[in-house]
């Protein structure tokens, strides 16, 4: 995973970008122009707006390419969530780990946006290729995979983020799966989520990867 880090300081706060993370979701944009500004240089000004109005626009970054600086630390949300991106990637939120197959930490954030194209540059992370490669994934998902439980608390435990060698993600924790085809559904179960783009049951690992000779 690349970073390509740039700051950008008040008197009260630092915000930082890491370009290579985002995807261009303009939701800072869309809720803090003042702020975040793509015609001026520099493009992040966080004098323009008080602390917690910056704040509160960082934490509507997706992919979490906009992080802050300052006296307290950014806590992940009380769930851990994933959201289905139609024809995009999976939008992650709260307190993920994402570790290789040998179980060793390569990134702890509380955004993430993983690709499931399976063509980003930046794996496991998306950076955007989905829309080069004209990838097409619908939002939905068998939520019976999932095995569905009113027990499962997703705000409970770490959602650990597996990655196999050139095959699937490994899900270990509880979580919520959102999308704008299904109702949101809670789980604890251990799934795999395909990231080589080409499941026939997307967005589940289908074993496709050994045919297509994935590599990530």
């Amino acid at each position: 995973m690349e970073k390509k880090i740039h700051s950008y300081e008040s008197d009260d706060i630092t915000v930082e970008f890491d370009s290579k993370r985002c995807i261009h979701s303009a939701e800072c944009v869309k809720n803090l122009p003042s702020v975040f500004n793509p015609d001026n240089k520099p493009w992040i000004t966080p004098e323009e707006a008080s602390t917690e109005k910056v704040k509160e626009v960082v934490h509507h970054c997706p992919t979490g390419a906009l992080h802050y600086k300052d006296d307290e630390e950014e806590l992940p949300a009380r769930e851990n969530t994933i959201t289905i991106v139609p024809d995009g990637p999976l939008y992650l939120r709260g307190d993920i780990e994402i570790q290789n197959a040998e179980g060793e930490t390569l990134l702890e954030d509380t955004r993430v946006a993983v690709c499931r194209c399976g063509a980003s540059e930046n794996k496991p992370l998306c950076d955007d290729t989905h829309k080069d490669v004209d990838f097409e994934a619908p939002a939905s998902f068998d939520k019976a995979k999932l095995h569905p439980t009113k027990d499962g608390d997703p705000s409970q435990s770490k959602l650990i983020v597996k990655l196999m060698d050139n095959g699937p993600i490994l899900l270990e924790g509880t979580y919520r799966v959102h999308s704008i085809a299904n109702e949101a559904v809670n789980s604890s179960k251990n799934v795999a989520l395909c990231r080589c783009g080409q499941s026939s049951g997307k967005p589940f690992c289908d074993g496709t990867h050994k045919d297509v000779d994935f590599e990530g």
